[in-house]
């Protein structure tokens, strides 16, 4: 199949992205990982020795910035439909995040331990339908908080990709609900055209 002018514009600014050669030179999978350096530069939520859920992780540029700051002493949990190419640190699990049994998988894979931080950076294969694609992403977003706020420890730290649209209010305001402090964070590596922004939950309310 040719590929289409679209495809070939993205590959073509895909190349030339600035964080996407960046990556390649300092060994990160994606320039995802820039989001998540960022944000945490800015709000400190990674810690040595901390246990961090990754949902949504492939290819792996969350779980590399998290790993090189929990340590050993840490614990990671990642988890994505698509296979995860090994990461040292990294306990992956592959599987669909609305299956009850890969959540079930997930949860024993904590054993117990308290979760400081929960990250999704999980989103919907697009069909293109504007509102059918918001709606798959905010369903996704909802998921994500529910493990995150019946999981994190007291105190503990939720960060979710979300799009802007139809849900993110209410969204928003169900987050406020549940966290002591809710802002929202747009990252120089995420790109201007697109409506995706990281909501931050900190000081998990009991």
């Amino acid at each position: 199949m040719k590929p289409s002018k679209t495809s070939k514009q993205w590959m073509r600014e895909h190349i030339n992205d600035p964080f996407v050669q960046q990556a390649q030179k300092e060994g990160y999978r994606s320039r995802a990982a820039y989001k998540l350096l960022e944000i945490n530069d800015k709000d400190h939520l990674l810690k040595p020795g901390m246990v961090v859920v990754d949902l949504g992780a492939v290819p792996g540029g969350w779980c590399q910035v998290a790993a090189s700051v929990v340590g050993s002493a840490g614990k990671i949990i990642a988890l994505d439909l698509l296979p995860l190419e090994p990461l040292r640190g990294v306990e992956f699990i592959q599987g669909d995040f609305r299956d009850e049994s890969v959540l079930k998988k997930l949860e024993g894979s904590l054993q117990n331990k308290p979760v400081g931080l929960v990250i999704s950076d999980m989103a919907p294969n697009f069909s293109g339908v504007g509102q059918v694609d918001q709606d798959r992403a905010m369903y996704l977003a909802e998921l994500a908080m529910e493990f995150a706020f019946e999981h994190l420890k007291k105190e503990g730290s939720f960060l979710v990709k979300v799009f802007q649209g139809s849900g993110f209010e209410a969204y928003m305001k169900t987050m406020r609900g549940r966290f002591a402090k809710v802002v929202a964070r747009k990252p120089k590596a995420s790109r201007d055209r697109s409506s995706e922004v990281y909501l931050l939950g900190t000081g998990k309310l009991e």
